[in-house]
């Protein structure tokens, strides 16, 4: 018998289990994936164990939940690459929201990194499949804009590569860098001009 379609969620339901994907980032965050329990979860997203168990499996299936949701809000802006665009203007504006993602979501960054250091146990399937296809597709397109001499020539996969170091770095080591740069300095308002003169000369034909 063919397996049934599950029904859409709830509000109350879609709530809850944003609770607990809040509630397990910030315990991942400071006890990582081995040192992480159902009940350190359950607690942070002020549900009881049973609840969340209702909406998860295990600790391993809300961890790839919530990798699977990171990854798609990672790779947003590079879907947003349009083709149609000016080029320089397009990878400007693909480097300034990697950096903005990196402010306004440091914890899920280094969360990310952290996985991936590890082997990415839980995404090896998605990086294999989707996310290449996704970067493969903006390869394209910075491409095509070099080869219609719209952008200076370099490696495509190497300048996405570069652009994904230099944002994600202020996030995943943010205490060095503001170490580094001492009190009264802004790190990402500081790196924004500098990202984007870097890019523009590398790019500028």
């Amino acid at each position: 018998m063919a397996d049934q379609l599950q029904p859409p969620l709830t509000r109350i339901q879609q709530k809850n289990r944003d609770r607990i994907l809040k509630g397990a980032l910030s315990v991942f965050s400071t006890s990582g994936f081995r040192g992480a329990t159902i009940d350190q979860i359950a607690e942070a997203a002020g549900l009881s164990k049973p609840n969340v168990l209702y909406y998860f499996a295990s600790k391993d299936d809300i961890h790839k939940s919530l990798l699977t949701t990171l990854l798609d809000m990672w790779l947003a802006p590079m879907i947003r690459i349009n083709p149609e665009g000016e080029p320089l203007e397009e990878v400007m504006a693909y480097v300034r929201a990697k950096l903005e993602m990196s402010r306004r979501f440091p914890r899920e960054s280094r969360l990310f990194a952290y996985e991936i250091l590890q082997g990415a146990p839980h995404l090896t399937e998605i990086l294999g499949g989707g996310l290449r296809d996704i970067v493969d597709r903006a390869a394209t397109i910075l491409q095509g804009w070099m080869d219609q001499g719209r952008l200076s020539p370099v490696d495509p996969h190497h300048l996405i590569f570069s652009i994904w170091a230099l944002t994600q770095h202020y996030a995943d080591f943010d205490v060095q860098v503001r170490a580094v740069l001492g009190p009264g300095h802004d790190p990402f308002v500081e790196a924004g001009p500098f990202l984007d003169n870097l890019y523009r000369t590398m790019l500028h034909v």
